[in-house]
């Protein structure tokens, strides 16, 4: 009861100290980005006879609805996808190749937005000092800002990677600390909290939507899937219990945030009091709202796609999607005031381990490293020639090769040639022959896409069909490259747009320019594509 009184002031604050959103003009007055973590396209159709009429089903089928779009890379992370649709540029412009990788000058580890200066505001010992310096790229929402400064940009996430790389280095982003989960950010954007913010934690708002138990939303004889691992309360539907998961991971309040359906509804819940207490379209000034639901990546990752948790999540989701997408448009005299643009930063892939089935294959990346260190060792004596491997790559340690006085262009193609006669490996190419070469087609572009000079590694690999990293913490991952994880949706809605089915190939990097075409700024730099044809 108290969330739906709290929810019901925000409606009132919108409307009377706000007023409405003013009449239709030639731009939207509000775009809100929404990016659902491991959506593939399919998971639309499979369960859309379970979705409501006011969440997906109302932005798919009265927006333009693209069923075939895909990322133009092969090394699928969250955060190289969520770069790609932020600044409309492949990794190999933007370069964002993951979350970490490996310095040649000094070979010491990189984190992506870790930075000592950036410290949490408020401090937090479960908030890490982070901040956007190594984004390269300016974002769609940097573009709007440079465009009038006196429209305004946030991001809300629970992870603050997610939250940054989809931000950029303007306006205000905020995710969530692991203590308490309350609301938070960087010093890099804002000195302190704004009060309503600070009143929201101090009032444990995320408690509110918490879970005391997860049942399904609907009986469960209505579910596609039968795989459990956590849900309770099924009483009508056989299913096959999942026993290499972690039943543990929403023992905390931080847990159920990203492990249960529960943090979706708070990331909206939170996002909702934004639009209101910051005044988002507010005025002619355009604002842009970025939502990234890291819940959905993790119960994805963690309990499968073939999962009942994936599914009702989805489930309750849609539903929650509804709700919002009704109070955002009860903000607006004109519809048409209002842009939602929705996809995925990747899909995931099929369950390394299913209940059905022989388990698919996947790569020991730690055996991988030291059996190549062993055979580089063979050859040029005992050292350790190996940095590590992150973003599908093989980082070599520059510093004891050049100690050694080899030659490090011919040891990356002894190394790439090594490593193809181990299982799971479709393609080895070294970064040099990726730098001095272009690849027009096939899984070899696809490489080059995600390559960046300075930040991917000396030989990027690319694993077989089905395969997938070795990680005893999930069972599936997105970072293949294959259909099942570059295939996501890419919906339009609103703004006058009339609804349609785009089924023509469509590349994510479409999504900047588009929304930088309808509200008539300049494109994000590093943007490779026109705007989808759809608009102009």
């Amino acid at each position: 009861m108290k969330h739906i009184i709290t929810k019901t002031l925000y409606s009132l604050i919108a409307i009377f100290t706000l007023g409405v959103i003013g009449s239709y003009a030639n731009e939207p007055r509000l775009v809100i980005n929404l990016v659902i973590g491991s959506l593939g396209e399919h998971d639309f159709e499979r369960f859309s006879d379970n979705f409501t009429d006011g969440g997906f089903s109302r932005l798919t089928e009265g927006g333009l609805n693209y069923t075939n779009a895909y990322y133009d890379f092969s090394h699928t992370s969250t955060a190289a996808g969520l770069a790609t649709i932020a600044t409309g540029a492949q990794p190999s412009a933007h370069g964002i190749v993951g979350a970490k990788w490996w310095n040649y000058v000094d070979g010491r580890a990189v984190d992506l937005i870790a930075d000592s200066n950036g410290h949490p505001v408020p401090f937090s010992t479960g908030a890490p000092s982070v901040s956007p310096t190594r984004l390269i790229a300016p974002t769609i929402g940097d573009m709007l800002v440079a465009n009038n400064s006196d429209s305004k940009l946030y991001t809300v996430a629970v992870d603050p990677l997610s939250a940054i790389v989809l931000n950029g280095k303007a306006g205000v982003a905020y995710w969530v600390e692991t203590n308490r989960t309350y609301w938070t950010s960087s010093k890099a954007y804002i000195e302190q909290l704004p009060t309503w913010i600070s009143n929201y934690n101090n009032e444990n708002t995320n408690n509110l939507y918490t879970l005391s138990r997860w049942t399904p939303l609907y009986s469960a004889s209505r579910y596609h899937h039968s795989e459990v691992a956590v849900i309770e309360g099924i009483v009508d539907k056989p299913t096959t219990i999942l026993s290499e998961v972690n039943l543990n991971l929403a023992n905390s309040m931080h847990g159920k945030m990203c492990y249960t359906p529960a943090g979706n509804t708070m990331l909206l819940e939170f996002a909702s009091s934004l639009i209101a207490h910051e005044r988002l379209g507010a005025d002619e000034h355009t604002d842009i709202l970025n939502i990234c639901f890291d819940p959905a990546r993790y119960i994805a990752e963690t309990y499968g796609p073939e999962s009942l948790e994936y599914e009702d999540m989805l489930y309750r989701l849609d539903s929650a999607l509804a709700e919002f997408i009704t109070y955002v448009y009860a903000q607006v005299s004109d519809p048409r005031d209002i842009l939602i643009v929705l996809t995925s930063a990747h899909g995931t892939s099929p369950s390394y381990n299913p209940t059905d089935g022989a388990r698919r294959e996947r790569l020991n990346t730690r055996q991988m490293e030291v059996i190549i260190n062993a055979f580089l060792g063979a050859y040029y004596g005992s050292d350790d020639y190996i940095l590590g491997f992150s973003n599908r790559a093989i980082y070599l340690n520059h510093a004891v090769l050049r100690a050694k006085q080899l030659d490090i262009n011919a040891i990356r193609e002894e190394v790439a040639i090594f490593v193809l006669q181990m299982r799971g490996i479709a393609t080895a190419i070294s970064a040099s022959s990726l730098r001095n070469s272009s690849f027009g087609e096939g899984r070899t572009r696809l490489l080059q896409q995600s390559f960046y000079a300075t930040r991917s590694g000396d030989v990027l690999i690319d694993l077989m069909p089905g395969w997938t990293i070795e990680d005893s913490s999930i069972r599936s991952s997105s970072v293949a490259g294959y259909n099942y994880d570059r295939n996501v949706p890419m919906v339009v809605y609103g703004a006058g747009i009339e609804p349609q089915r785009v089924t023509r190939k469509t590349n994510i990097t479409e999504i900047a320019p588009t929304i930088a075409h309808i509200l008539n700024i300049e494109r994000p730099w590093a943007s490779e594509e026109a705007p989808a044809i759809e608009i102009e």
